[in-house]
């Protein structure tokens, strides 16, 4: 777990500010753990007051980045999956 105050300056108020202007949150709940942690917040702690599980506060403590936002995207903004080939799909019609 890093220590904290780990981000910088930089790095905090860009992500105080995505956290305000996000619409998907998903990404604002990833931003907010980052920020917790540099609060000085134990990942328990964490997804205590987050309600979600201790092991997505400790993925995302590992994998965000602060420095790329993009980096706490994941695949749900890609939308549903096609469950069946176009081909398929056009038999039905």
């Amino acid at each position: 777990m890093p220590a904290k105050n780990h981000l910088s300056k930089e790095q905090r108020e860009r992500l105080l500010e995505a956290l305000k202007e996000h619409e998907n949150p998903y990404v604002r709940e990833k931003m907010l753990i980052l920020l917790l942690m540099n609060d000085g917040k134990t990942y328990q702690e964490i997804s205590y007051f987050l309600n979600i599980a201790y092991g997505t506060v400790a993925y995302w403590a590992v994998h965000g980045d602060p420095d790329n936002l993009d980096s706490l995207l994941d695949g749900r903004r890609e939308g549903n999956f096609r469950k069946a080939p176009k081909k398929y799909e056009d038999l039905l019609l």
